[in-house]
């Protein structure tokens, strides 16, 4: 197999190989990339098929312009149309060769508006406030000029008395009077608001008369309509400038936007006067007209009147996919598999960032595309700087909100729903509680400014300028939003731009810090200042070492210790003083205890756990099920710690991961990719490049047997459990086949396999120094799952492994820890119990032989006697239908006195057949763990 390369992999190498890692699970997703992308492309033909039966609708008889027939002068019925058969209804889309005069209005403010005297208004002449609570308040209107008499004399002039109106042509009389209307100008060619509205029309007058409200009738198309034409008294005030009517039409108007003090002013009319017939001239305003138009097709666009809210669907949509993904890959554990193999946080940021940012990129671009493709105006329209702006610094957005809201979920499952909610949601507030508060005048910016500070509205309020600029721009035939439009003060883009790109970045931020203290997906929590780590000076192994348990008062818990395992703490504690500069692994006093719930006292779950390995030796850990096992691998920064090759786990863990490659027993594979994709993967964070990549994948392939028959080429979702877990055999071994040997399960009991890989990593990992060798390897189980071969060749590889390094290992089979163990050490309610060789154990817990002889019933209590003459402390373990079972202590039995012995009983009875064994491991381990549980129970 091919040797890895000379060092760690380079920043850039890790982010190649997780960037082709990316591109290869995107190419084997291409369906749910097909299916992500066809939602807008069929939101958007959805539009269109509405836009098509909604003109079809439109394009019928009853709305367009209105024809009749009437016999010709020849006697057969002819069809014409026009505005004069038409109802109002219909001539919006007739032709107007020559529109309609209608006289000018001003534009006169309501009642409760109009301007009075107010502290922030110089002038004295205006009416006083009380006015309003009566209505009577006069329309003000300002004048100025080069001869004050005159223009006077020609105010007098223009406001008349409605009692010269003469009904006989109503709209050419109007003409010589001021009118004005509340209604706000709209954009049409045919018909005036004012003259169709529940608005009243006004008539300005010097005086109004009692009951000088009058109505008029007039014909609009086929239709008589009839209007009221109100009188309001008309309160004329010179101004000696024009600069003084512009700052008291200013201030009226800027007063009332912010303080709710409307003093509206009707207008300022500038004369410069020139004396042409005498002071008997006439004012007339005279009428006014739009421009003649063609017949025309009524026509709504729908993509201005619904994008704002099916559109801000469409675009959320990528927030749930990229949320998910993330968390997808913090519970899994596969990113920090990825940690443990050599991928460091700086290349899985900018690469995941990246990643994330293309693929929605290349959605808002489809989305985009096609909507101006099939003639949406909401794109069309709009200018595509200002969408591509938009789009791109909200995606970014979303991004960086989607990494910092990671951090919050364990359950990709419960982040998708919940993310899915957030998209709908969101779009619903936006329609119908979000947008009235933007059409409200009323309504404070401010706030409205408050509330974009949520991702969601400010993508809403975006997309709902653009509808509202491509719609009015489609109506009236111009563009829709143009960079000059964001200075327009109504214009709320600007804001909204501002907003996002300031909150990218901090979001961004917030969610690398909180990524790195909190720990999702890490292995470990770092300290809240660990960017200032660099500045610290690091302390010695020694200067760690804590109080010993008797100062902690554990004193009854010390001396109840095991000699073997006291003498172990006492190392552990000699080490610290010295460095430990030659052991590889040192565990000083681990410990965890749950706090007491509903009425339960507290649970020492680790009573302390203290721990030296050196380089070359292999120790094996033993423990029952419910030792404390799940509480001592799941603990995060217990009290004591540990040390790997003298990097302490809570400062160090940067430089520890960089070396890290792992081979869980659960395996933890992406369903999608194959197992050569795999190998290719892992094998680049290993810094392998070129043929020695290409080699040592086939030949990682061919040690575990899936090369051949293309096996290796299949998704690795199609496996089955023993070909994944071969997989996961060669992820480990590819680069250097000799050592590279680790496996740990994340979601079983195994004894310390979750704390190694949580909060002790450096005990579960191969450390690479700069010759490739790793130092420390922690192996779970290793021959769980794997066929007789397979487990001796694994053993062999494991011996020759042991030179040089320290290995932990946890295993169910005796047979593997006495053939693999330099030392072993047997885990009972949350401590060690003993500590030792194998064969050490078995003479210290064992001290006995098993005898076994099967007779006939009746000769039992011969054997019995038998057994007793050879030592009289033998102890009868077993009996039944003749076979018994005693221990006899070593130190009273010689072995050739027991073939004796066997010999004379053959020679009286028959003996169908007996034994004589040694302590097994096996019974050392029983013996050591009832005995554990039973002075438990007693005390």
């Amino acid at each position: 197999m091919a040797d890895s390369s000379s060092g760690p992999a380079s920043f850039w190498t890790q982010a190649n190989a997780l960037l082709r890692k990316n591109l290869t699970f995107q190419k084997r997703n291409i369906k749910t990339n097909i299916r992500l992308v066809s939602f807008p492309i069929l939101l958007c033909v959805l539009l269109v098929v509405i836009q098509n039966l909604v003109n079809n609708e439109l394009d019928k008889a009853e709305n367009k312009c209105g024809c009749i027939s009437v016999p010709n002068e020849n006697g057969q019925t002819e069809k014409k149309c026009g505005i004069q058969y038409s109802t109002l209804d219909q001539v919006a889309t007739c032709p107007i060769p020559s529109p309609p005069e209608w006289p000018a209005l001003l534009q006169v403010p309501a009642p409760e508006y109009r301007a009075v005297r107010a502290d922030f208004i110089q002038f004295t002449d205006l009416p006083d406030d009380s006015c309003r609570r009566t209505g009577s308040c006069p329309a003000t209107i300002l004048f100025t000029g080069n001869n004050r008499s005159l223009g006077l004399t020609l105010a007098g002039n223009m406001f008349l008395s409605s009692s010269s109106l003469n009904s006989s042509n109503i709209l050419g009389n109007l003409s010589n009077f001021v009118l004005g209307s509340e209604s706000m100008p709209e954009t049409t060619n045919f018909l005036d608001p004012a003259f169709f509205s529940d608005l009243p029309i006004y008539h300005v007058e010097p005086q109004c008369a009692p009951n000088s409200t009058f109505s008029v009738s007039f014909s609009l198309a086929s239709t008589n309509v009839q209007q009221e034409v109100q009188c309001v008294q008309g309160l004329h005030l010179w101004r000696n400038s024009s600069s003084e009517i512009n700052d008291e039409l200013f201030k009226g108007y800027h007063k009332g936007n912010s303080e709710g003090k409307i003093n509206e002013i009707v207008a300022g009319i500038q004369c410069y006067l020139q004396l042409v017939q005498g002071d008997g001239v006439k004012m007339v305003l005279d009428f006014i007209k739009e421009m003649p138009k063609p017949e025309t097709q009524v026509r709504l666009d729908l993509s201005s009147l619904l994008g704002t809210l099916f559109f801000t669907w469409v675009i959320l949509q990528l927030f749930p996919v990229v949320l998910t993904s993330l968390v997808y890959e913090k519970q899994q554990n596969l990113r920090i598999m990825m940690k443990m193999h050599g991928l460091g946080d700086g290349p899985y940021w900018m690469i995941s960032y990246a990643y994330f940012l293309v693929i929605s990129s290349i959605y808002m671009l489809c989305f985009v595309i096609f909507g101006s493709v099939i003639g949406l105006k909401f794109f069309t329209l709009n200018d595509y700087s200002i969408q591509l702006v938009f789009y791109f610094i909200y995606i970014n957005l979303q991004i960086s909100l989607a990494f910092l809201l990671a951090a919050a979920f364990s359950n990709f499952k419960t982040a998708t729903v919940l993310g899915y909610i957030c998209v709908f949601g969101t779009g619903l507030l936006g329609g119908f509680l979000f947008q009235f508060f933007i059409q409200d005048t009323s309504f404070p910016n401010g706030w409205v400014i408050v509330m974009e500070l949520y991702p969601g509205f400010s993508l809403y309020r975006g997309l709902y300028e653009f509808a509202q600029y491509s719609f009015t721009g489609d109506y009236m035939g111009t563009d829709g939003m143009r960079w000059g439009d964001l200075s327009d003060s109504t214009n709320g883009m600007r804001d909204v731009l501002i907003i996002m790109f300031v909150e990218w970045l901090i979001v961004l931020f917030v969610a690398y810090y909180i990524d790195q203290v909190v720990s999702s997906g890490n292995g470990v929590k770092r300290s809240p200042l660990f960017f200032l780590q660099n500045f610290l000076k690091k302390k010695p192994m020694s200067s760690f070492r804590k109080p010993s348990l008797k100062r902690q008062g554990s004193k009854v818990f010390v001396q109840m210790e095991k000699a073997d395992v006291s003498q172990e703490r006492e190392k552990v504690e000699q080490l610290l003083f010295e460095s430990g500069a030659n052991h590889a692994i040192i565990c000083d006093n681990l410990r965890k205890v749950y706090p007491g719930r509903d009425g339960n006292p507290e649970k020492i779950a680790v009573k302390g756990l203290s721990l030296a390995l050196s380089h070359g030796e292999c120790f094996g850990m033993l423990g029952p099920n419910g030792a404390g096992k799940t509480s001592f691998i799941g603990m995060y920064q217990p009290p004591g710690t540990a040390f790997v090759e003298g990097l302490d786990i809570r400062t160090d863990m940067d430089g520890i991961y960089t070396s890290m490659g792992v081979c869980p027993q659960h395996d933890l594979l992406w369903e999608t990719l194959t197992g050569r994709e795999h190998l290719l993967f892992y094998g680049r964070l290993k810094n392998l490049k070129g043929a020695a990549l290409t080699q040592a994948v086939e030949e990682s392939l061919k040690s575990v047997n899936l090369f051949h028959g293309g096996v290796g080429d299949k998704q690795a979702g199609k496996y089955s459990g023993g070909m994944k877990r071969r997989l996961s055999v060669a992820i480990s071994l590819i680069g250097d086949p000799k050592v590279c040997i680790n496996f740990c399960t994340i979601y079983d009991s195994i004894l310390l396999c979750k704390f190694f890989l949580n909060i002790l990593p450096p005990v579960y990992f191969l450390w690479y120094d700069s010759w490739n060798f790793w130092k420390v390897v922690y192996m779970d189980e290793p021959s769980t799952g794997l066929d007789p071969a397979s487990r001796n060749n694994l053993w062999n590889v494991v011996k020759r492994a042991k030179q040089g390094r320290a290995i932990i290992l946890t295993t169910h089979s005796m047979e593997e820890a006495e053939v693999l163990c330099d030392r072993l050490g047997i885990f009972v309610d949350g401590s060690l119990q003993c500590i030792g060789n194998p064969k050490e154990l078995k003479a210290r817990y064992g001290g006995s032989y098993v005898f076994t002889m099967t007779t006939s019933s009746n000769h039992e209590e011969e054997v019995e006697s038998l057994v007793r003459h050879l030592s009289p402390n033998t102890n009868k373990i077993y009996q039944i239908s003749g076979t018994q079972k005693f221990e006899l202590p070593k130190q009273e039995v010689r072995i050739a006195d027991v073939f004796q012995a066997v010999e004379n009983a053959k020679s009286r009875f028959t003996v169908h057949a007996w034994g004589l064994a040694d302590t097994t491991l096996e019974d050392v381990f029983i013996k050591v763990a009832r005995g554990a549980q039973a002075f438990d129970v007693l005390s």
